[in-house]
C-alpha cells in the first residue's frame, strides 16, 4: 500500500508539472538548461563583444526589447522584415532610422542555431540581450524568465500607436504604460534606461525650442547653458540626424544620474522632463527623488520592472514558433 501510495503521489506531481508547463503564460528560469545549456553564455559573450566594439550598442539592444514588448507583447515581432502580408515594424515612425542592433541579434541567433538547432527563440534572445547590455555598462543584472515563442506576424500600426513618442505628455506616457499593464512605478523606473544611449535631433528639437514658463523666467539661468549646448548640436531646422547623449553627465554608464538630471531640468527629451514638470499630484516626483538619492533602489526597481515588462503578452506552448532561419 505504501508503495502504491508513493507511486500515486509521484504521478500526481508529474501530472501537475505537465499541467503547469503547458500553461500559456508560463515563463521559467533555466528554461534551456537541458535543451541548450550554453545559451545564456553564448548570448552574454556575444553581447560583450558587440558592446566592446560599440559602447552605444548597449542602449540600442535594451531599446530593442522595449520596442518589441510594447507592440503585441514580447514576441520578437520587431525583428521581422517585410514579407508577404507582413509590414515590418522597423518602418514605423518610432523605429525607422532609429532602432539599431539587428545585426547583433542575427549573429547571436546564427551561433545558437549552430549549437542548438530550432531551440532558442528570438524573443528570448532579446530578453537576455537586454539584461546583459545593462550589466555590461554597470547596471543591475537580473534573472531572465524564458520560454517565449516568436510571433508569426508584425504590427506596423501598433508600433506607431503604442511606442511612446519623445515629446509625450505625462498623461500620454501613463496611458501608454497602463495599456501594457505597467504602472507609474514601472514608468519611472524604465524611464531610467535613458541613462544610456543617444537621441537624434529630430527627437529633442521641440524640447529645446519650445520654452516653458519656468525656463522663460529662468532668474538663475539654470537652463540657459544646457539649452545653448543642445542648440549648438541641433539647430531649429536641418541636421535632423545629429545626436546627443540622453545623459550628459555619465553617457556610457548605467547609473541613477538620469534622475538627477531631470530634477535639474536637464533631461534631453520632452518625455523625460514631464516626469517632474507635469506631476501635479507629486507621486511621480517622489519616486524621481528616491531614485536620484539611492542608486541601489533604482537598480532594484528597474530590474523588477524589466522582468514585468518581459512578461507582456508572451507566446508560449503551441503559440508562435521558434524561427527556423539562422537569423531573427
Amino acid at each position: 500500500m505504501e508503495i502504491m501510495r508513493a507511486f500515486l503521489i509521484s504521478l500526481v506531481l508529474v501530472l501537475n508539472a505537465v499541467r503547469v508547463l503547458s500553461d500559456d503564460q508560463l515563463l521559467v528560469l533555466d528554461y534551456y538548461k537541458e535543451t541548450c545549456p550554453l545559451a545564456e553564455e553564448i548570448v552574454s559573450r556575444n553581447v560583450e563583444i558587440a558592446v566592446l566594439k560599440d559602447p552605444r550598442m548597449a542602449a540600442s539592444l535594451l531599446r530593442l526589447h522595449f520596442h518589441d514588448c510594447f507592440v503585441m507583447g514580447c514576441d520578437a515581432s520587431v525583428l521581422l522584415d517585410n514579407y508577404g502580408d507582413i509590414v515590418s515594424e522597423k518602418q514605423a515612425v518610432p523605429n525607422q532610422n532609429s532602432l539599431r542592433g539587428f545585426k547583433v541579434i542575427d549573429e547571436i541567433k546564427y551561433i545558437l542555431e549552430e549549437a542548438c538547432p530550432l531551440t532558442v527563440s528570438c524573443a528570448d534572445i532579446l530578453a537576455m540581450v537586454a539584461r546583459d547590455a545593462v550589466a555590461l555598462r554597470g547596471g543591475p543584472r537580473w534573472k531572465v524568465w524564458l520560454g517565449r515563442k516568436d510571433s508569426l506576424k508584425a504590427s506596423f500600426d501598433g508600433a506607431n500607436q503604442f511606442i511612446p513618442a519623445p515629446n509625450s505628455s505625462l498623461e500620454t506616457l501613463i496611458a501608454n504604460f497602463n495599456e501594457q499593464g505597467l504602472d507609474i512605478e514601472d514608468l519611472v523606473a524604465l524611464s531610467g534606461s535613458h541613462t544610456l544611449g543617444k537621441a537624434r535631433c529630430l527627437s529633442f528639437r521641440q524640447r529645446i525650442y519650445d520654452i516653458n514658463i519656468e525656463e522663460k523666467y529662468d532668474k538663475y539661468k539654470r537652463y540657459r547653458a544646457f539649452r545653448r549646448a543642445l542648440r549648438s548640436i541641433c539647430p531649429s531646422s536641418g541636421r535632423d540626424n545629429a545626436i546627443a547623449p540622453l545623459d550628459f553627465s555619465t553617457p556610457a554608464k548605467f547609473d541613477n544620474h538620469y534622475f538627477i538630471n531631470i530634477l535639474g531640468g536637464k533631461g534631453l527629451l520632452g518625455s523625460d522632463n514631464v516626469l517632474v514638470t507635469e506631476d501635479h499630484e507629486g507621486e511621480i516626483i517622489k519616486l524621481v527623488w528616491a531614485y536620484a538619492s539611492n542608486q541601489e533602489l533604482f537598480f532594484s526597481s528597474f530590474a523588477n520592472s524589466v522582468v514585468k515588462m518581459g512578461n507582456i503578452n508572451v507566446l508560449t506552448g503551441n503559440e508562435g514558433e521558434i524561427r527556423r532561419l539562422q537569423v531573427c
